[in-house]
């Protein structure tokens, strides 16, 4: 695969060991050989947001019953997630919808290469799986306060929407039920670090993913 005109964010990239632990590349081994013999109809990927929903009951009562696999590791940029699809992740199953949510930890990256990172995953995805659809979700405001970053990924959103209105099997979802108050700022009490979702923000936010996600299978079945 070439670097995406050397883009680094659509640059397959294993995350660098810096703790030294070898914490990321054992998640990403346990992924491939965890399922093997599995046969998900829905597939979860991406950084912390995906990964730390695995651990709310919203998880076990809406996803779970859908057969889905989870394969969020906290951290990840677009560049960790298109190396790991390509290294493995996707060879042993074939599940009908794949939920990506990634983008927000592309530090250093113009929304424009992290576009090009989500639509490069994107790519891989209708490349080795050609009848899943790509449901790609929304990168949500972060901080408390409005900030750069509220408006790289609001910019994001904006070109990714653009682009997957010519891609088969894949969609945009905007999963932020308003979050931003009137005066600009985010309740702790809906990212309680100001980044990451409570657990009452995780059910705003899931409510309207599992209806979108059902209706994807739905329009699958036989």
């Amino acid at each position: 695969m070439s670097c995406g005109d050397c883009n680094p964010a659509a640059t397959p990239t294993p995350c660098e060991d810096i703790q030294g632990d070898g914490r990321w590349m054992s998640m990403h081994n346990r992924f491939v050989t965890g399922s093997k013999g599995k046969e998900p109809d829905v597939l979860f990927v991406g950084d912390s947001l995906v990964q730390l929903l695995h651990e709310f009951d919203v998880w076990r009562k809406l996803f779970s019953p859908l057969h889905t696999l989870n394969f969020g590791i906290g951290g990840d940029a677009t560049h960790h997630v298109l190396w790991r699809l390509i290294n493995g992740e996707l060879d042993h199953i074939s599940p009908k919808v794949v939920v990506l949510w990634v983008g927000t930890n592309n530090h250093g990256h113009t929304p424009e290469q992290i576009c090009g990172g989500i639509m490069a995953i994107v790519n891989v995805i209708n490349q080795r799986l050609p009848r899943a659809h790509v449901l790609v979700l929304g990168l949500l405001p972060r901080g408390k306060n409005p900030n750069p970053l509220r408006d790289r990924n609001s910019r994001v959103n904006a070109l990714v929407q653009g682009e997957l209105t010519s891609v088969s099997f894949a969609s945009f979802l905007d999963v932020d039920p308003g979050f931003v108050h009137s005066d600009g700022s985010i309740s702790h009490q809906d990212l309680y670090d100001y980044l990451h979702l409570t657990p009452q923000a995780y059910h705003r936010v899931c409510q309207p993913l599992h209806t979108r996600v059902k209706s994807l299978l739905e329009e699958q079945a036989p």
